[in-house]
């Protein structure tokens, strides 16, 4: 670990449930980042070196050698993004390998939940967009926001169980009715998902029970409630669809249409698949695919308050609740780490309430990082399914890339 004006603590994936409490609301007078002077990546990004933006090159090189010898597992890509100009940018092709491991696995249908399958992962189809997976609920969350902003939702406090009268949830606990959006979006929602250990690898894990069902809104609404929403973190993979329906309902427009509309035109993304569920509703859980360097649009978003380039996207307000850890400590039983969860975000590192990092992360090594104190923006794609790399690529930039930053160059 390293040391800087602010902590930064390193993050494990957890999914099980832990009982906590919630954090103070975010103080909406807190200042954000300025925009006062900063480049806005046109259609490619502007290109600098380490060295011109304050960092180490050795640090660079380091890493990307680390990668070269895969001790970070399968990376397709490496993109890190200092006062908005890209220092480092380095592509691997695995294509070969990912079509030898898809040639010994058992199932070889090609199908959009099929994940060694070449045709759909790590890659659609042969083009440069790269499934996020997990990724994509730190995105809907921003179209979520964006649904906030222009009044079509009234807010987090708002009932969530309204939305879905029409798949007829069981009212008849009294939990459903005290349910708010913020419970949701901040994983809170008290719907039973996942058992404590239990792993995608299982076939009765929820997750994928729903990815192979055919009605995935009335699959997660029949899930019984199982603690007080509010109460307790659960990772919940069925409420982030259900985010993705709410938007839906709200405004008229399927999430991909909206996300569209308001979202990535604005910022300059013209491409994107997002896979589609058997009853026509997006999948927010995870099946939006990008290209690297547009995921990284999305965290400069985020980094700049909501602002691209003298618009608005998505509100201040918004960028700044979405990336507090208003759950401060999602895993109180480890005394090694305090990561804390956001709106569909987690804080990697907080402290006293500050966000210091905020990430997006996904199965397989997606993880798009901002560190706001060091005008940072990183980005990992990769795809290693089947076993343990010997480094994890979601402590890197903290560990490797920080310490060798110099603050405020």
């Amino acid at each position: 670990m390293w040391s800087s004006p602010r902590r930064l603590a390193a993050l494990g994936l957890f999914a099980a449930p832990v009982a906590l409490g919630c954090a103070t609301p975010p103080d909406s007078s807190a200042p954000m980042a300025t925009t006062a002077g900063v480049p806005w990546p046109g259609e490619a990004w502007e290109v600098s070196s380490p060295e011109a933006e304050g960092i180490d090159p050795a640090a660079v090189t380091s890493l990307i050698a680390d990668i070269d010898a895969g001790r970070y597992g399968l990376i397709d890509h490496f993109l890190l993004i200092r006062n908005g100009r890209v220092v480092a940018d380095r592509h691997w092709d695995h294509s070969a390998t990912y079509d030898s491991l898809a040639a010994v696995q058992d199932d070889t249908t090609s199908h959009q939940y099929n994940y060694d399958h070449p045709d759909w992962h790590p890659l659609y189809r042969d083009t440069h967009l790269h499934s996020l997976q997990s990724v994509t609920k730190s995105v809907t969350s921003v179209a979520f926001g964006i649904a906030v902003d222009a009044g079509h939702i009234a807010g987090v406090e708002t009932p969530a169980w309204p939305y879905f009268d029409a798949y007829d949830p069981d009212m008849s606990d009294a939990r459903r009715s005290a349910t708010t959006l913020e419970d949701f979006l901040t994983m809170r929602s008290g719907i039973a998902w996942a058992s404590a250990g239990e792993t995608y690898d299982d076939e009765a894990h929820p997750t994928v029970i729903l990815e192979n069902g055919d009605a995935w809104i009335q699959y997660v609404v029949d899930r019984p409630m199982k603690t007080d929403p509010g109460a307790r973190f659960d990772y919940n993979d069925g409420v982030s669809v259900l985010l993705g329906k709410i938007v839906r309902e709200a405004t008229g427009q399927r999430i991909d249409e909206w996300a569209r509309e308001r979202l990535f035109e604005p910022i300059g993304i013209d491409e994107f698949y997002w896979k589609i569920t058997p009853d026509g509703e997006v999948d927010t859980e995870g099946g939006l695919y990008l290209a690297t360097h547009d995921l990284a649009r999305i965290g400069y978003l985020m980094l700049r308050g909501g602002e691209w380039d003298g618009r608005q996207v998505v509100s201040a307000d918004w960028v700044r609740a979405s990336t507090s850890p208003v759950v401060p400590d999602v895993a109180p039983e480890n005394d090694r780490v305090d990561p804390g969860y956001g709106y569909q975000w987690w804080i990697p590192s907080h402290e006293d309430g500050e966000t210091e990092v905020f990430a997006g992360n996904g199965y397989g090594g997606q993880f798009l990082h901002v560190i706001p104190e060091y005008d940072l923006v990183a980005v990992f794609n990769g795809w290693t399914l089947h076993s343990r790399p010997e480094l994890p690529s979601w402590t890197a930039v903290q560990e490797r890339i920080v310490p060798a930053t110099s603050i405020g160059h």
